[in-house]
């Protein structure tokens, strides 16, 4: 047998011990939390940041308890959203969720081919080379596809029906978002097909929203459509108080606008979209890839009047309009 001495045995006994207990320590060090990099053209109202979060939340996911997001806006800056979507790059976010439509997605893509992206665009996102279908994406990109572009002759039939007299229907694009001039096209076919004259008005800046909206008052514009944009989106309360300064009866895309005084919307539900985010960024965070994720397509349109708004401008909804609305402000 080995003679080894007290002092020889405590240490190697302590030895031991620690050799023992460093899988423990490992173990029960805190893993780091995931980073999701958040990446908006425009900021959209916290009523659409904690509809990402409640996603988030649907899936276990908490911010700052078990998850972080790095969030990254170019307040309407179109052209600075691809140096925003490098900076998440480089910070080494675990999922990047896109907001804002085709800019920010497409600065992602170009961005990364790895790191997971979930979008939510206004266009067919097959068409727009995105993914390679709606139930298998394919690559590292998947989301939601929220219509906005295909509504506008929705919309415009909608306006139709609410003032069948007006000649002439104004519609307002930004000219800085890539989408803006297939928007304008929508709206010249769908115009065309209810016997209406198209002004296209074109503002991307505080400044020329405020221009516009003089410049339809100049021309007598029956009634206004408002193209889908991120930054009309973040302006809808100026555009809503000039559209009922100028006596312009207006439709919109979204609920909000109503809800902020706008006359009507049709459209999806934005907020239902960025919940669809937060799942999806979530399902991904555990492990599930977004090429098997099929792209979600939001099939509940929503037609939203205002009725204080219609009274204000001296307006009266026809009763069948009234009787298909989804929801009637009072």
């Amino acid at each position: 047998m080995f003679d080894i001495g007290r002092r020889q045995f405590m240490s190697l006994l302590s030895g031991v011990i620690v050799l023992l207990a460093a899988p423990i320590a490992l173990r029960a060090q805190p893993q780091p939390m995931p980073v999701i990099g958040f990446l908006g053209t425009a900021d959209p109202r916290a009523s659409f940041d904690q509809a990402f979060r409640q996603g988030l939340k649907e899936t276990g996911y908490v911010e700052g308890q078990n998850v972080a997001i790095e969030y990254r806006w170019a307040q309407g800056q179109y052209d600075q959203v691809p140096s925003l979507a490098a900076d998440l790059v480089r910070r080494r976010v675990d999922v990047i969720v896109t907001v804002g439509g085709e800019p920010s997605v497409f600065a992602a893509k170009a961005a990364t081919t790895t790191i997971p992206i979930v979008f939510n665009v206004g266009r067919d996102p097959v068409a727009l080379g995105l993914v390679a279908s709606l139930s298998r994406p394919g690559g590292n990109a998947t989301g939601v596809n929220i219509f906005t572009t295909e509504l506008a002759e929705k919309r415009l039939g909608l306006l139709h029906d609410l003032v069948p007299a007006v000649s002439s229907i104004a519609v307002l694009v930004n000219p800085n978002f890539p989408p803006a001039q297939a928007n304008a096209r929508e709206a010249e076919t769908a115009a065309r097909a209810v016997g209406k004259q198209v002004a296209v008005v074109k503002a991307g800046t505080d400044g020329e929203i405020d221009a516009a909206f003089a410049a339809m008052a100049q021309m007598s514009a029956g009634a206004l459509l408002v193209a889908a944009d991120p930054f009309f989106n973040s302006r809808r309360d100026r555009i809503a108080a000039l559209a009922a300064r100028y006596a312009i009866p207006a439709v919109y895309e979204w609920r909000e606008f109503a809800l902020a005084g706008g006359l009507m919307s049709y459209g999806t539900s934005l907020a239902e979209a960025y919940r669809q985010e937060g799942v999806y960024a979530g399902r991904i965070l555990k492990g599930e890839k977004p090429a098997d994720l099929p792209v979600v397509q939001l099939s509940k349109f929503e037609l939203v009047i205002n009725l204080k708004t219609a009274k204000t401008l001296g307006i009266t909804f026809p009763p069948g309009l009234l009787a298909i609305a989804d929801e009637v402000i009072e």
